[in-house]
């Protein structure tokens, strides 16, 4: 690069100043740049309200399994009224006796009898 040939921000195209790899003029420009970036995506907002949903899950069985509880019982009514949406998890796990457990992130749940839920945290490996 030539002494006339001068870097411009990506975002709003004012000339650089600086270090050399240098792309936006200041951090306002960088995140505007990115989030523009993200919300050109067609699926952007589909998958941003899956992942939302994903972390509110784990919020919520976190919130019901305290310390130091490994298990507890919980019913379906009483996790649907906290705002829990089974239809989204992240992982499943089946045990030696072929019972099912379905993860959101490190939390996880498998259903009992007459609409109960165990709530299980994952042990660190």
């Amino acid at each position: 690069m030539s002494a006339t040939d001068t870097k411009t921000c990506l975002n709003c195209n004012k000339p650089l100043k600086g270090r050399v790899d240098k792309k936006f003029c200041d951090d306002y420009c960088r995140n505007n740049y990115n989030n523009l970036q993200k919300s050109k995506s067609n699926h952007s907002s589909y998958v941003r309200n899956i992942s939302n949903t994903l972390l509110k899950n784990r919020r919520i069985l976190e919130n019901l399994l305290t310390p130091p509880k490994q298990t507890v019982n919980c019913t379906h009514e009483k996790l649907v009224q906290e705002g829990f949406i089974f239809k989204y998890h992240t992982h499943t796990y089946t045990n030696k006796n072929g019972e099912v457990y379905y993860f959101c992130f490190d939390y996880g749940y498998r259903q009992l009898e007459s609409n109960w839920y165990m709530i299980v945290k994952r042990k660190e490996e």
